[in-house]
């Protein structure tokens, strides 16, 4: 399985970065990794409506434009579906299974994820009602995808 990450922003934290880090390693073994970051549209403190829209609407486009035709899209949303670990696992599981062996999740910026990217997503997957920093999702999102390739797999992981 192919499974991309694409983000919006820089990392700068050394120590996500090194947690990223093991999870790319660990993951190694099941799957092919690849973390696309796009650049993060440059935004005053405080904004109209509009032009919260206009950053969405310009990150959109540098997120697309890294999505290939017949990946499965999954954007990591506060609205979307909450799944357990097994349930993400089978998810995975029947991806794979259906020759779905492109996937591509989505890290929006700040400010969301733009009408676009939501259209063209195939599942909405929330982590919870709370907003988290988009960079601290990386690594929450690349511990839970190597815990469903366990799960899968049958073999052991803490709970």
């Amino acid at each position: 399985m192919n499974i991309t990450l694409v983000t919006v922003g820089k990392l700068k934290e050394k120590y996500l970065k090194q947690g990223i880090d093991e999870y790319k390693k660990r993951l190694g073994a099941y799957a092919k990794v690849n973390i696309v970051e796009v650049v993060d549209e440059k935004a005053p403190e405080t904004m109209s409506e509009a032009e919260m829209e206009e950053v969405k609407r310009k990150e959109g486009e540098r997120i697309l434009a890294q999505v290939h035709p017949d990946a499965f899209v999954i954007t990591l949303e506060i609205e979307g579906k909450m799944l357990s670990s097994e349930q993400l696992a089978k998810k995975l599981d029947e991806l794979a299974t259906y020759g779905k062996s492109k996937v591509v999740f989505v890290i929006g910026g700040s400010l969301g994820i733009s009408e676009d990217v939501r259209k063209r997503s195939d599942l909405a997957l929330s982590f919870s009602k709370m907003t988290f920093p988009h960079q601290l999702m990386r690594l929450a999102l690349l511990e839970q995808v190597y815990r469903s390739f366990r799960i899968n797999r049958g073999e052991p992981y803490h709970k």
